[in-house]
């Protein structure tokens, strides 16, 4: 006769793996052919291992004895996913739980996150291309939202970045899902890829205290910056 695990006060990466599995099985369809040699939980499993693991579905096929081929599992996230509507289940799926446990006022940070891209000139669509850095100028780009409580971070929304996407696009769209949610904004704190005189008029139309680094641009800001850090200065934009 079988016993029954008793139940701990301790989070196992079996059950962690199976709930996120299962969220994403239940809010994003995934239909497959009859015959298809993998199912939907095969590729979320795959998807949410890679991520935990911080690594590549390519690579995590290949070392994982049990993981279905890498050629199955991309085919089907390049052709059955509408990458619009996945970006918008997931941030619903994100800000669903975590705003219940975040206090009435938050500290909000957005970042943009480039990850280089060293493949094949011809496979860069879809990518994000922008000023030559660690070899290429090619990324695989995103922007992330997440409120900070005691260095803790929540993730808020993650938004995948394409050609022509700027950063002050992206900007305003975050700050219209802060507006859209019951929270008091304490500051927000962004990376120096927002430092552009349109990011900077969208915070001040938004009433929201910010920081941001600056970017050292040009002899004026140069020799200001040279000269210490606890005062306050004044700096005109000219782009």
């Amino acid at each position: 006769m079988s016993k029954t695990q008793q139940a701990d006060d301790e989070i196992h990466e079996d059950q962690l793996l199976n709930f996120l599995v299962n969220a994403l099985d239940e809010e994003v369809a995934l239909t497959l052919a009859e015959n298809a040699e993998i199912d939907a939980e095969d590729i979320y499993e795959v998807l949410v291992g890679a991520c935990a693991d911080g690594t590549s579905v390519s690579t995590l096929c290949e070392k994982s004895e049990d993981a279905p081929h890498e050629n199955s599992v991309l085919y089907h996230l390049r052709t059955k996913f509408d990458l619009e509507t996945l970006e918008q289940v997931g941030n619903a799926l994100l800000q669903k739980d975590v705003l219940d446990v975040l206090p009435q006022q938050v500290e909000v940070v957005s970042d943009l996150h480039l990850r280089p891209y060293y493949g094949d000139e011809d496979g860069t669509d879809g990518l994000y291309h922008s000023q030559a850095k660690r070899g290429t100028t090619a990324f695989h780009a995103y922007a992330t939202l997440y409120a900070r409580v005691k260095n803790k971070r929540y993730t808020l929304a993650v938004r995948r970045l394409e050609d022509g996407d700027t950063a002050s696009s992206v900007l305003a769209e975050f700050l219209g899902i802060l507006d859209s949610l019951d929270l008091e904004v304490k500051a927000v704190f962004l990376d120096r890829e927002f430092y552009d005189s349109k990011c900077l008029t969208l915070l001040q139309a938004h009433n929201h205290a910010y920081v941001m680094p600056i970017v050292r641009w040009g002899q004026t800001i140069k020799q200001e910056l040279s000269e210490g850090w606890s005062r306050v200065i004044q700096h005109d934009m000219t782009a």
